[in-house]
């Protein structure tokens, strides 16, 4: 038999400890993302995939909110996260710190996230867009990679948050 855990059972770090531990080098970018519950849900698997930032742009609300906080769970305290109004100057910044941008959108050209192993760099800023609208071309065009999540469906498109899942447990994965 194999016996379900109970919380208690799980031996998760306390919200201090997961603090001070070290964290991989990644860094979530969410620029205008409208549903709050999709903001909640990054918070939540940031927390999971032990993430070092998450930066809120442009029309992204930001924290305390009840319908953020209702799907996060708590990890709005325990992920450090900063507003920036402008997503292009940040990414500018950033760039100057030696962080790979990685856009998450499919474009002409792009690295499938099966591949993302490839990919030179040590640290990465993972940009995530608009629910309906996706990455601005802007921020494409600032971006030393697009990654694209292979699909087969009819649907071409994942929820943002289920996105992030599975592209950040792919990326937590260079680390582990």
């Amino acid at each position: 038999m194999n016996k379900k855990l109970k919380l208690w059972e799980l031996n998760r770090v306390s919200e201090e400890e997961f603090k001070e531990q070290q964290k991989f080098p990644l860094i979530v970018i969410l620029d205008d993302i409208r549903s709050l519950n999709n903001i909640g849900s990054f918070f939540r698997t940031a927390d999971a995939f032990n993430i070092e930032k998450i930066y809120l742009c442009g029309i992204t609300a930001t924290p305390p909110h009840r319908e953020i906080q209702k799907i996060a769970l708590g990890a709005t305290d325990s992920i450090e996260w900063e507003y920036r109004k402008s997503v292009t100057d940040l990414i500018d910044e950033l760039k100057k710190q030696n962080v790979k941008i990685s856009t998450i959108e499919q474009t002409e050209k792009t690295t499938l996230l099966q591949d993302i192993h490839r990919l030179e760099g040590e640290k990465f800023a993972l940009v995530f867009g608009n629910e309906v609208n996706g990455v601005n071309q802007e921020i494409v065009n600032q971006s030393d990679y697009v990654v694209e999540i292979p699909q087969f469906g009819t649907k071409h498109s994942l929820n943002v948050s289920v996105c992030a899942g599975v592209v950040l447990w792919e990326f937590a994965k260079r680390y582990i």
